[in-house]
């Protein structure tokens, strides 16, 4: 019986044999709280989640001793609201989520970081708009996010917002983060689309999409929100993460030790890491997914100093019940767990 790549890799990994990552076994955490964690995800399959897919197909959650079950949901605010609903302990999800429960008096605090841009693309149907030249060709169009309230839809407003449009401009459609969404742009059920990688790319591979945004690149990403704009992360509630500190501190290494993996390993080794079902069909398009979006997942964990003021900024612009001036976001994110594992 011969051994395929990802089967070689996957007794490697149980052996300890970190091949590309070397270096980053440590102690595991002592007094872990809780050792069953339930994490909610909106669409774990895309690269923006690519950090916590890796911490759990490496086993690196198990190797800091938590026993983790990953629950998928279509969109972000699905998963958001699973978490405050209290059917899991902790999110994965985008970094402005805990700026928009605080403005409801929610205390959710993001603990470590899995992306640095939010890897997002905005672009219309060449198919329904042959003929889109501005912003205002929007008006009235159908737009696709993954679901209505996630960070896509974010993006969407965000934009409109710029080019003096209002969100009642447009329909907001949730088509998923999957093969729903790619569909949905094939069949014309909507005229543009707000999604991530590896379903912009895969569109973008059938020549079926005019780019409009792009923030899958830094330097692009920064110039379209004015500064570092943080994004996929793990965040709960204040209340879990000061009664489970060292639970956090395990996912914490877990994902630090995912997000320098990445950054370390080839591009086959990823795609042998992942499932089949997360290359839609086509191991070219992901791997053009991957290096598209590479740069903007977080090599370390940490959040930049100056990103929570950046993703305040963007959501001051769109959200009208928003109070900017009542944020604190110094309790938004930390950085304690962290530096611990640095």
């Amino acid at each position: 019986m011969s051994l395929s790549r990802r089967d070689i890799l996957k007794v490697a990994g149980a052996a300890g044999m970190m091949g590309v990552a070397p270096g980053l076994a440590h102690a595991q955490v002592a007094g872990i709280e809780k050792k069953s964690v339930t994490i909610a995800v909106g669409g774990q399959a895309l690269v923006y989640y690519l950090p916590l897919s890796i911490a759990d197909f490496k086993g690196f959650f198990k190797e800091e001793g938590v026993d983790v079950k990953i629950v998928d949901f279509a969109g972000g605010s699905k998963a958001l609201q699973a978490v405050v609903g209290g059917s899991a302990d902790v999110c994965s999800g985008a970094f402005e989520h805990t700026i928009s429960l605080q403005n409801r008096r929610q205390n959710y605090s993001a603990f470590v970081m899995q992306g640095r841009a939010p890897m997002i693309t905005l672009a219309v149907s060449k198919k329904n708009m042959p003929d889109y030249k501005e912003p205002a060709d929007l008006k009235g169009k159908k737009i696709g996010v993954t679901a209505p309230g996630s960070s896509t839809n974010m993006l969407v407003n965000f934009f409109l917002a710029q080019h003096g449009l209002k969100a009642s401009d447009v329909s907001i459609i949730g088509i998923g983060a999957g093969t729903g969404a790619v569909n949905a742009i094939r069949s014309g059920q909507v005229d543009a689309v707000s999604n991530v990688d590896p379903v912009i790319s895969t569109l973008e591979h059938e020549g079926l999409l005019e780019v409009i945004v792009d923030t899958r690149k830094l330097e692009d990403s920064e110039a379209i929100f004015g500064g570092p704009m943080p994004s996929s992360c793990l965040y709960a509630s204040q209340k879990f993460i000061d009664d489970n500190p060292n639970t956090c501190q395990a996912l914490a290494n877990a994902i630090i030790k995912a997000d320098k993996w990445i950054q370390e390993a080839s591009i086959e080794d990823i795609m042998d890491t992942v499932p089949e079902q997360y290359l839609l069909g086509n191991p070219e398009v992901y791997r053009r997914a991957l290096e598209a979006s590479r740069e903007a997942l977080s090599p370390s964990g940490v959040i930049d100093a100056k990103g929570p003021q950046t993703a305040l900024n963007a959501l001051d612009a769109y959200i009208d019940e928003l109070k900017a001036e009542n944020i604190d976001l110094t309790k938004v994110w930390t950085d304690r767990f962290v530096k611990q594992t640095s």
